[in-house]
């Protein structure tokens, strides 16, 4: 068969590239290895940009429940430290507590919703390429059999068949130091404090929900989240010993002892699962050392892996599907000015060095030793300062990401702020389409249709043109368009747009 573009994995990261692919009228193939969608809970939440992004394309509903938009957390965590966000005048740090498999089903729904085709039980065993095109080896149930595609995109995780087929090295550093284990488990009752929702254990005292919780031995976690069979507690210890086999129960509970320095006893959660108990040893951190090889490109964890903690990784791989899906849609249109596909990998390997830059940094603060407790302190008190407390947040969320799309106002490359509309529409509404749009508060003539805004003291320009990835590649504030602004906008369109 033939077809414009392959995906090869049926995670996150592939479903939401699928879905931008066919907004902007492109239909990919998809093809996923595993017969059906995995059971197991690779994250629980989105944590930072993503949650806004999927907000601006009517997804965020969908996992949250209800109708009202995003708002940001008034604190989290870095590197096992509360940060106050509620000192931040504009908090960019938004979170939604929602499982993996959760995501990934609603992303399947949309993308079948706009007619792509998935093909679960389909293994890409090899491929070549050329100049025009690259024809894949797939096996399926039915046998081997042939692809021929304009791109094939790698969207198949940190051990990319893609990636290594296509000769694009991986280098990076793996440890072997750390034994994190995670399950469902239920607690004591009486360990439960009702009026936060933590843990306080005899002997210890006060552990807060959701956060990690650092010790001179190791980290504990106490996360309660909604819609699961039983909270997840999970341990990580430094170069301990690990017992031969698949993670019990007594296990846990023996690390949880040792990490903590008291006794707290797990037991098995109620009812049907799946129930989640691993055993993770060592780690990864990596990054490709180029996100394209021709007509071969790469997405989430098959560019990057790195800790976990945090949350990056959700965060980082959905928003490399959506800067790819419309410069790739163009390209296969034949619209894509010259070079808009190469700024994917531009724009994009920065921010994952970024997301690496601020794991391991995490890691160094979440390790054992006194040494270490002793930068934590430091830490403590620089974090009372509300100018490095958005600096973090700006990290963590990815809200300090800037591209360079030419153009010098304050907001040109940076995401969009959420902007008040004609009749009074969210911004949030109008992009679902992830079509491209300038928005008009002159009520001037620029040349090329423009979506009206509502004028007023918290706007930050007088108009701007947004790309389909919610990022804004041109911005004014002139009070009428003139001469110049028509050009800047003109070379803007002509640059991003073809």
């Amino acid at each position: 068969m033939i077809t414009d573009v392959v995906i090869a994995g049926a995670g996150p990261n592939g479903l939401m590239l699928a879905c931008e692919l066919s907004l902007a009228g492109i239909r990919p193939l998809v093809l996923e290895r595993l017969p059906e969608r995995t059971q197991e809970n690779r994250a629980n939440g989105l944590v930072g940009q993503v949650v806004r992004m999927l907000d601006r394309r009517g997804l965020y509903e969908r996992l949250a429940g209800n109708q009202d938009p995003p708002r940001p957390t008034p604190g989290f965590v870095f590197g096992a430290l509360p940060i106050d966000l509620s000192v931040l005048d504009d908090n960019p740090f938004y979170i939604l507590q929602v499982p993996q498999r959760r995501i990934e089903q609603m992303l399947e729904e949309r993308a079948v919703e706009l007619a792509v085709e998935i093909r679960r039980g389909h293994e890409l065993t090899g491929f070549t390429q050329d100049a025009d095109g690259v024809t894949l080896q797939v096996s399926g149930p039915a046998g081997p059999y042939t692809i021929e595609t304009r791109y094939l995109i790698g969207a198949d995780g940190g051990h990319s068949i893609v990636r290594k087929l296509a000769g694009i090295t991986f280098p990076g550093v793996t440890t072997d130091h750390t034994i994190a284990r995670t399950a469902h488990a239920v607690v004591p009752a009486e360990f439960v404090d009702p009026a936060t929702g933590g843990l306080d254990i005899p002997g210890y005292g006060p552990i807060p929900q959701f956060l990690h919780h650092r010790t001179e031995r190791g980290l504990f976690v106490y996360a309660p989240l909604p819609g699961t069979p039983a909270p997840l507690i999970s341990t990580t210890e430094w170069n301990g010993q690990d017992a031969e086999g698949p993670l019990t129960l007594a296990e846990l509970q023996a690390s949880a002892r040792r990490v903590l320095g008291v006794n707290i006893v797990v037991g098995p959660p109620d009812g049907q699962g799946p129930h989640l108990m691993r055993k993770l040893n060592g780690g990864n951190t990596r990054l490709a050392e180029r996100f394209r090889d021709g007509r071969v490109l790469l997405v989430g964890d098959a560019a990057h892996v790195h800790s976990a903690i945090g949350g990056p990784g959700l965060n980082l791989g959905l928003q490399d599907a959506v800067n790819l899906g419309w410069k790739l849609a163009a390209d296969v249109r034949g619209t894509a000015p010259a070079g808009l596909l190469d700024t994917y990998e531009s724009e994009r390997r920065p921010v994952a060095e970024r997301v690496v830059m601020s794991s391991r940094a995490q890691s160094a603060l979440i390790a054992p030793g006194s040494e270490v407790t002793g930068l934590r302190a430091l830490f403590t008190e620089l974090l009372g300062d509300p100018r490095n407390v958005r600096r973090i947040a700006d990290l963590m969320s990815g809200a300090d990401i800037r591209y360079e799309v030419g153009s010098d106002h304050p907001l040109a490359g940076r995401w969009a702020p959420d902007l008040d509309l004609e009749d009074g529409v969210r911004l949030a509404e109008l992009t679902r389409d992830g079509r491209p749009h300038l928005i008009d508060f002159t009520g001037g003539d620029w040349g090329y249709p423009a979506t009206a805004g509502l004028p007023g003291s918290a706007v930050p320009c007088t108009a701007l043109l947004l790309r389909p990835d919610g990022y804004v590649a041109w911005a004014t504030d002139v009070p009428q368009p003139d001469a110049e602004s028509r050009a800047s906008l003109r070379t803007a369109i002509q640059r991003w747009l073809g």
